[in-house]
């Protein structure tokens, strides 16, 4: 019955969307999340998020290994101050937890992850009045397993390096609006992919947290798992504070730590 019911919503997704409903792939019944939504929220009751955020992502990925998924908040009536982002059918299902400071100002976020297989993709904003979860049902499969684009030398071989790429300002605001794109280059190890040549598995090593700082203001942070994509990559907005720097602390789970301090006026 459950098979049956997410073909008929993935049927309806595909085809015209109904008058006021944009929505072409919203999330399907899950009892993956009714399995673990206690261990993640708890028993607090958790509102819609539709109305305050979106949760942009493809129906079908072009590679499920590097799924990209966007997160714009729309009304900015009430503040977002952290986001989980919950994968239902992976095999870790929560990917990441944010935590946001008040120089992003109005959300708009991108991260890229794993899917598993076909899956809900779920944002969980916690916000002054209680979480409020909205998301989308994502066809895509083997991302957790499919090999890393280097083999394991070559990949730590760059470990920890970052690269930020600056974009035009936004002065229409009373506080200018800047967009940046920061690389961490990491293999993030999920512990399911096979080496190519012993076909050994390589075991789990990923970035557990990462802090992005504005110069002494914290713009976000983040505790992440094996669903986060290799060479993570993340776009977001924030409020210019007038710093000339950006700097980016992270840790894995192996016990290294980096912490680079870029510039926002050239591509490094």
């Amino acid at each position: 019955m459950k098979l049956i019911l997410m073909a008929t919503l993935a049927a309806l997704a595909s085809g015209p969307a109904l008058a006021g409903n944009t929505i072409e792939n919203p999330l399907t019944e899950s009892a993956a999340w009714e399995d673990l939504k206690g261990d993640v929220i708890g028993d607090v009751e958790i509102a819609s998020g539709d109305d305050l955020f979106s949760v942009d992502a493809p129906y079908r990925a072009n590679d499920a290994a590097t799924v990209p998924v966007v997160l714009t908040q729309t009304d900015m009536s009430t503040p977002i101050t952290g986001m989980t982002v919950v994968i239902d059918e992976n095999p870790a299902p929560v990917a990441a937890v944010f935590a946001f400071g008040q120089g992003m100002g109005a959300l708009d976020f991108e991260l890229r992850v794993r899917v598993n297989q076909y899956s809900n993709v779920r944002a969980i904003a916690e916000t002054p009045d209680g979480p409020r979860m909205t998301g989308r049902f994502v066809k895509a499969s083997g991302g957790c397993s499919a090999p890393a684009t280097k083999d394991p030398a070559a990949a730590l071989a760059g470990i920890g390096q970052m690269k930020l790429r600056s974009f035009s300002d936004s002065t229409e605001m009373s506080t200018p609006r800047r967009e940046a794109q920061i690389m961490v280059r990491h293999p993030n190890y999920s512990g399911l992919q096979r080496d190519q040549i012993t076909q050994l598995f390589i075991p789990a090593h990923f970035i557990d947290h990462l802090e992005v700082w504005q110069g002494d203001e914290l713009l976000f942070t983040m505790d992440g798992g094996i669903s986060i994509s290799e060479n993570p990559v993340f776009r977001f907005s924030y409020n210019d504070n007038g710093s000339t720097t950006l700097t980016v602390k992270a840790t894995d789970t192996d016990g290294n730590a980096w912490e680079n301090v870029l510039s926002k006026a050239a591509n490094s």
